[in-house]
């Protein structure tokens, strides 16, 4: 039995055929894949949101923060992904350029946050090539299970925030733990330490 050849759908496509639901897709590998979340991740990804929105009130600063932007990454390969982050944070002059568009940008966007599960791989390996090479400025890596390889967030593995920050085109890196004030490029007087985004998971 032959079975019929998928073609990977491009960028573009992906932003015409996903699902106007309320929820949110990747373009991975040519597909739609929907992202599902464990509540406790959600929790995580909710609480750096409030807290970019928070800076952003406080000192007047020109971002959108979003937790449904996708952004056009590409494969060593070329194929086309469409990422999603648990957070963006885009120049509000770049996003109000178009209105009418789709929440997605083919240009890099300020930060990206990724709440580390399962798929933690992808995290640390994907996505953090594309993100470089599309140039996004800083990337955040919130692994508050420690789920990543040992070579990542060090042994004894415990929960470990990994900012990455681009210079000369490449990621320098970062790495926060227990009462250690996050330091972000983007949002230098952020007051957030890394077990305030743990202690977070239940509305902690």
């Amino acid at each position: 039995m032959t079975q019929a050849i998928v073609r990977p759908l491009s960028f573009a496509e992906f932003l015409e055929a996903c699902p106007d639901d309320g929820k949110r897709y990747e373009l991975v590998n040519g597909q739609i894949i929907e992202r599902m979340a464990t509540r406790a991740h959600d929790d995580v990804a909710d609480f750096i949101y409030d807290a970019f929105r928070d800076e952003l009130k406080r000192l007047k600063l020109n971002y959108k923060v979003t937790r449904f932007g996708s952004v056009k990454t590409t494969r060593d390969d070329g194929l086309e992904q469409g990422r999603t982050p648990d957070v963006s944070v885009i120049d509000r002059d770049r996003w109000n350029a178009d209105l009418k568009a789709y929440t997605a940008l083919e240009e890099p966007i300020q930060l990206a946050v990724e709440v580390t599960s399962t798929n933690w791989r992808d995290d640390y390996l994907y996505k953090l090539a594309e993100y470089e090479a599309l140039g996004i400025f800083e990337y955040w890596i919130v692994d508050y299970l420690a789920l990543g390889a040992a070579r990542y967030i060090g042994a004894p593995k415990t929960p470990t925030i990994s900012v990455y920050q681009l210079v000369d085109d490449e990621y320098q890196l970062q790495q926060f733990r227990a009462q250690d004030r996050i330091q972000s490029p983007t949002f230098p007087a952020l007051q957030l330490t890394a077990q305030a985004v743990f202690d977070s998971i239940g509305g902690g």
